[in-house]
């Protein structure tokens, strides 16, 4: 195993990591920004007001992508297990 291999993994699973995480960082930044813009039009200034309706945004993205989610994660751990006998060389 050379240092060039375990950085291609290291890159490999950053972007794993980064494009299964987008989603749900988005939809979060989207509630979030809308709950703040309404509560400063109506000057209601609750923090636990946008935890709710976050909570369900990010359970929703889960909901629909969570199969998609499963099988780049599955993906990414079988081509990590068919380059173990390489790796070991």
């Amino acid at each position: 195993m050379t240092d060039s291999d375990v950085v291609h993994i290291g890159l490999q699973a950053m972007l794993l990591s980064a494009k299964l995480g987008f989603p749900i960082l988005l939809v979060a930044l989207g509630i979030g920004f809308a709950v703040s813009l309404v509560q400063a039009v109506t000057q209601v200034q609750e923090m636990t007001l946008s935890f709710v309706p976050k909570l369900i945004g990010v359970a929703l993205v889960l909901l629909v992508s969570g199969h998609w989610m499963l099988q780049e994660t599955v993906g990414f751990t079988r081509d990590m297990f068919a380059l173990l006998p390489q790796l070991l060389d």
